[in-house]
């Protein structure tokens, strides 16, 4: 059996730094901003009991496989809670 050697980094680096480059060309307005993307967001904070069953609304109203839906993020807050954000395609194909 052969031993995988790293995948060359290359081209990810080159990646990188053409976003990168593209990004600092953009408008003074878009500095440090992320890129637009055709997702929905949105952003919750809830005791962690009323968070899963929010998630669990996301995902019957708007199932993984058409919308991509995912928990883009989350955390738990000092005070229990957890603050997360949703994401999905605004449309299914």
């Amino acid at each position: 059996m052969s031993r995988l050697g790293r995948p060359p980094l290359e081209g990810l680096k080159r990646q990188l730094r053409n976003r990168r480059d593209h990004l600092s060309q953009a408008g003074k307005g878009d500095a440090g901003r992320p890129p637009r993307d055709s997702f929905v967001r949105e952003t919750y904070t809830m005791e962690r009991d009323e968070a899963r069953q929010k998630a669990r609304e996301w995902f019957e109203k708007f199932p993984k496989a058409a919308y991509w839906t995912q928990v883009e993020s989350w955390r738990q807050l000092p005070d229990q809670r957890i603050e997360f954000t949703m994401r999905r395609l605004p449309t299914a194909d």
